[in-house]
């Protein structure tokens, strides 16, 4: 009775050891499919090799979907951009060998074109699906985020944004059906996990810090009997300062409620105010009424998240007319309470950097009292 008992073990043993030999086998030729680096396939456990995959293939029926629902040459172009940027990492030595050498010099340049974008962009790129899950992100994302493209894609965005930005999130992954046709913008901030520390190395996630993401892009939807749709964004990191590139930039700062409470000179030359008559006034005062909306949502942004970005609004001139501009905000912090300065920790200020972006216009327009004074002189 016990030697079959034993008998039965080693059969059971042996069958088992030959299902995870099956298996081993077949995520390894899955692993080999996937258009990465033979070194990163190396490092990839059997949960990886799924979740990429996944994400492939959603990417593929996306770039699917979109060409055939244009079919135009420039459409076609753009979806072989798009496969080279998702392929970038990728061993094409297979698949380059029956390739004519025109084509791949052809590919060659739109790859190196593709790669300059990305330096330019300053940020990263990221595909969602409408429920959040990341589908695609350009292998650059490592730079500003200090996790890679594999350990990010796949997974779903609320895993790593903020609990406080997920229903704003929410409200810009949801698609009406006015969108549907048109392919809406969407202009927004979130707080995302960032393992990146202050010299530039990585990090432990679980010691990752919170880093502020301007995203902007279009929600792309293909009305198929799949109904493809997705959001392509780009990410841009809001940095703690700012270089003034030019003379058609100012720096300003103000308290909570967005009263000047300090603003340099180069704002007199731009707008013709002094920066003394400024002081106490809060900056609603001199944006365009259609604008309040934008300065709003800025200021809120400020508010929860302690970085924004305004777009561009209208910002009154004095004498007559007005500005278009963009204003990037920080919330300053105080020092910490101390024996020696008890109480809350309060912010100090905020710090703003305005980029004026045109010249005056309709300058002999006036939109509020504080432009009856001496007029604007350019």
């Amino acid at each position: 009775m016990t030697a079959d008992k034993e008998k039965r073990r080693a059969i059971s043993r042996e069958a088992a050891r030959r299902r995870r030999r099956v298996e081993s086998e077949v995520f390894e030729d899955l692993s080999r499919l996937l258009p990465l680096q033979q070194s990163v396939r190396d490092h990839l456990d059997k949960p990886s090799v799924i979740r990429l995959t996944l994400s492939y293939i959603r990417m593929h029926a996306l770039l699917k979907a979109f060409s055939g629902k244009f079919g135009t040459k420039a459409e076609s172009s753009q979806t072989v951009k798009c496969g080279q940027l998702m392929d970038s990492g990728g061993d094409r030595r297979h698949r380059d060998g029956g390739r004519d050498e025109e084509e791949k010099r052809t590919e060659d340049g739109e790859l190196e074109e593709t790669n300059m974008y990305l330096k330019i962009l300053e940020g990263f790129l990221i595909v969602l699906s409408t429920d959040g899950d990341m589908i695609y992100l350009s292998d650059n994302v490592s730079k500003y985020m200090g996790l890679t493209q594999t350990e990010l894609m796949g997974h779903n965005i609320f895993e790593f944004t903020h609990p406080c930005d997920h229903e704003e999130i929410r409200n810009n992954l949801r698609l009406t059906a006015e969108e549907v046709w048109c392919g809406a913008k969407r202009d927004f901030v979130m707080r995302i996990k960032s393992a990146l520390t202050h010299r530039g190395r990585s990090a432990n996630l679980k010691s990752a810090t919170w880093k502020v993401l301007h995203c902007q892009g279009r929600a792309k939807v293909c009305v198929t009997p799949s109904s493809v749709s997705c959001l392509l964004l780009t990410c841009q990191p809001l940095p703690l300062s700012h270089t003034l590139l030019s003379t058609h930039t100012f720096t300003s700062q103000h308290s909570m409620d967005m009263k000047f409470t300090y603003c340099d000179q180069r704002i007199t030359p731009l707008l013709g105010y002094s920066t003394e008559e400024l002081l106490g006034r809060s900056i609603y005062d001199l944006c365009h009424t259609l604008d309040t909306q934008c300065l709003t949502k800025n200021h809120l942004n400020l508010c929860c998240k302690s970085q924004s970005v305004s777009g561009q609004y209208r910002m009154l001139v004095r004498g007559g007319g007005y500005v278009w501009v963009e204003s990037h905000s920080a919330v300053i912090p105080s020092v910490r309470p101390s024996k020696s300065r008890p109480g809350a920790h309060h912010p100090l200020c905020i710090l703003c950097v305005t980029y004026v972006l045109s010249g005056v216009e309709k300058p002999s327009l006036l939109l509020s009292l504080g432009q009856t004074a001496d007029r604007y002189l350019s």
